[in-house]
């Protein structure tokens, strides 16, 4: 928790697994991810723990939109997580967050910097199965 913690305020992931811890694994690839299509639709702890992790502020255009320094491509929820995968930057770099989120609390579980060119959720979630999320240096 306090590593977690540490990430969140520093903004870096330096402290966030390299890759998805196993036992995490397992129940993520059971997961239903319902598709979220707007920052509005993603739960109210995640817009938090976004904006968190984004220095304070929730900055991050809607999908389509014109780029701000984030914008969302594509994200979906399940029971108890939320996947987030975003563009950043005017030399594009992409991000993945990975949300466990409760009515009660919410926490960053995963995340790093993702390949582009994704648009489906289930492409997002089989990068991160996969491996091919690495670790950031920044949101």
């Amino acid at each position: 928790m306090t590593r977690l913690i540490c990430a969140i305020v520093t903004g870096s992931l330096a402290a966030l697994p390299i890759t998805l811890p196993q036992a995490l694994q397992a129940h993520f690839k059971d997961e239903r991810f319902q598709i979220v299509t707007s920052i509005r639709g993603l739960p109210l702890g995640v817009r938090d723990e976004l904006q968190e992790l984004f220095g304070g502020s929730l900055d991050i255009a809607e999908p389509g939109a014109p780029l701000k320094s984030r914008r969302l491509v594509a994200a979906g929820c399940s029971i108890d997580h939320c996947l987030v995968y975003y563009e950043r930057g005017a030399a594009p770099s992409w991000r993945v967050a990975l949300f466990h989120w409760t009515p009660a609390a919410t926490t960053l579980d995963f995340g790093g910097h993702a390949p582009g060119g994704f648009r489906l959720i289930e492409e997002v979630r089989n990068a991160v199965l996969s491996g091919a999320i690495n670790g950031a240096e920044s949101w």
